[in-house]
């Protein structure tokens, strides 16, 4: 594996700077066109499966976090509380206090359950400049993070569709080796004091795991304050392992924000919240994106999806008429004109990009190209609308083969 933070330095995709502070990365343009395009991805995902998306502020103020729980069990990892107006507002450490608002906002009925709420947004952790390092350690980590409001019936099911999720994600991506862990309560204090919502979350959570058919172990001390969860386990180059995606039950803050609906036989019954992040912190997944794929990204992640290069000069204006024509077929491409070097030169410099288009004198002639995947394989000549066509198929279906049979 590769060493995200030296690569992604080395290929402009992030950076930092003192002024702007420690664990506070910037994105670079081909890093921002990588993680726009993760982002564009799981957003895509989540509709499909019927999440609605929402936006919520990243202040709240102190009292929100009291009810929540965080305060009392997660204040090490949150920012103190800034005086504005006569009240404490604070950092959001987490989204799903602010969901839980969102959801208590109007009356539910068990028809709308389960409602699927969806965000993608930034939480901030007051993290220790020890420990932070590249994009995988930070102070404000966009989160892919999702609520599932439900009946106790639908939580198992949700659960295990979630967890579809995060593997069908996962293959998408290119990773491998993700190790999945059943993330249970410790000895210490910092866990809420619910031993029945314990016990019910994580038979629910073990079922699904089961159900699954996925290997998993058990580890104690994992868990999250409020309850158990399903953590998918990834390395880094170093051998050091983190959480990437994950899937929570929660009956501890419905409870805490009396949330409600209203059951078939009129009355009020509570929810269950089920916390899902498919692909977590956008930061942590494009450093283990670097890290397995050494900046030789899936076609629909690269920065430049296609090298376009003319052989000479008398190549260059119909090479620039097929990168519009790729632009305009939404695909990320670039012309390196042959003033920039031989054709040797040019193609060992575009060699992270999936596909180069090669134009010589007699493509030119017959509106065609020939195409040279990253692999190293040398296609026929074939017409540009053909290859255009092929490359866009590949990248909407999110396919980690750059040219499949």
């Amino acid at each position: 594996m590769y060493d995200h933070r030296k690569l992604g330095r080395e290929l402009g995709l992030f950076d930092t700077d003192p002024l702007i502070g420690a664990g506070l990365p910037y994105w670079l343009p081909d890093g921002a066109t990588v993680r726009q395009s993760l982002e564009d991805y799981i957003r895509a995902v989540e509709r499909r499966a019927g999440y609605r998306h929402v936006y919520s502020p990243v202040l709240g103020k102190r009292e929100l976090y009291e009810i929540s729980g965080h305060w009392a069990h997660y204040d090490d990892d949150m920012y103190p509380p800034m005086d504005v107006g006569g009240e404490q507002v604070v950092l959001r450490p987490s989204l799903c206090p602010h969901h839980a608002l969102m959801y208590r906002a109007r009356s539910h009925s068990y028809r709308e359950l389960p409602l699927r709420m969806a965000e993608l947004g930034a939480m901030y952790r007051s993290e220790l400049s020890g420990v932070l390092g590249g994009l995988t350690r930070v102070r404000c980590i966009h989160l892919n993070d999702a609520h599932i409001f439900c009946t106790l019936d639908q939580v198992a099911d949700e659960a295990a569709a979630a967890l579809e999720l995060i593997g069908s994600a996962h293959r998408a991506m290119g990773l491998r080796n993700a190790r999945y862990r059943l993330s249970l309560p410790g000895a210490s204090g910092k866990y809420v004091a619910a031993p029945e919502m314990w016990q019910q979350a994580t038979r629910i959570l073990t079922e699904v795991l089961d159900r699954s058919g996925l290997g998993y172990e058990a580890a104690e001390g994992e868990a999250a304050f409020y309850g158990p969860k399903i953590d998918v386990q990834v390395t880094d180059h170093a051998g050091r392992e983190s959480t990437l995606s994950t899937v929570q039950v929660d009956f501890y803050q419905p409870r805490q924000f009396d949330l409600h609906y209203i059951g078939p036989d009129g009355g009020k019954h509570r929810p269950v919240m089920v916390h899902c992040s498919i692909i977590g912190s956008v930061e942590r997944a494009v450093a283990q994106l670097i890290e397995e794929h050494g900046g030789a990204f899936p076609a629909w992640l690269a920065p430049n999806q296609i090298a376009v290069l003319p052989i000479s000069e008398a190549e260059e204006g119909a090479a620039r008429e097929l990168r519009d024509r790729c632009l305009r077929a939404g695909l990320r491409a670039e012309v390196l004109d042959a003033g920039s070097g031989s054709l040797g030169a040019r193609i060992r410099e575009s060699r992270l990009a999936p596909y180069q288009f090669v134009l010589g004198p007699a493509e030119t002639a017959n509106a065609e190209v020939a195409v040279r995947l990253r692999d190293g394989r040398r296609l026929p000549p074939q017409s540009v609308d053909a290859a255009v066509d092929r490359v866009r198929a590949v990248v909407e279906q999110y396919d980690t083969l750059l040219w499949p049979a």
